[in-house]
């Protein structure tokens, strides 16, 4: 569906559960969320966003490294509400093995462009636990900036924005 470099993202299926649970079960991967993901958890998981692609035309979509033709995470965008206000979020999880390289970098990337120019999102976000410096690191990389701290499911969250006409990065 998306390509870069070094990866395709496309729909996840229900055979991605085993590669996907390697990466939402790790305890370090999942430590901003309530508890790592077990089997039945990476099931639901792939398929809400197998409702999503069906619902709205996107979603989280499987990360498959090119050089090795193997998943390796999930990028894609979601439609989150945020104080009343849906917004599309770009998310993103990368096997921790694999941390450091760029990757997440590199899939948000192309998940922001497709976000303005495909889907014509005017702004796009990013929900990040005040502690995840990775993750805040990533979206500033993609040209977000921190508009914002909200109370979000229960957590402190910083809220990352970027607007279409200040994409380009």
């Amino acid at each position: 569906m998306l390509e870069t470099k070094r990866l395709i993202l496309r729909e996840m299926t229900l055979d991605d559960i085993d590669d996907l649970l390697e990466v939402l079960s790790d305890p370090k991967a999942m430590q901003f969320y309530p508890k790592p993901f077990d089997r039945q958890m990476t099931q639901m998981w792939i398929e809400r966003n197998m409702q999503r692609y069906a619902q709205h035309g996107f979603g989280l979509w499987a990360l498959i490294l090119k050089e090795r033709g193997k998943l390796i995470g999930d990028c894609g965008l979601v439609l989150q509400e945020v104080d009343g206000v849906e917004e599309v979020e770009v998310g993103y999880h990368i096997r921790r093995d694999l941390w450091g390289q760029g990757l997440a970098k590199e899939s948000a990337l192309v998940c922001r462009d497709y976000g303005f120019s495909h889907l014509v999102c005017s702004r796009l976000i990013s929900l990040i636990h005040p502690a995840n410096v990775a993750s805040r690191r990533v979206a500033e990389k993609i040209g977000m900036r921190l508009i914002r701290e909200v109370e979000w499911r229960n957590k402190p969250t910083c809220v990352y924005a970027v607007e279409r006409s200040s994409s380009a990065a």
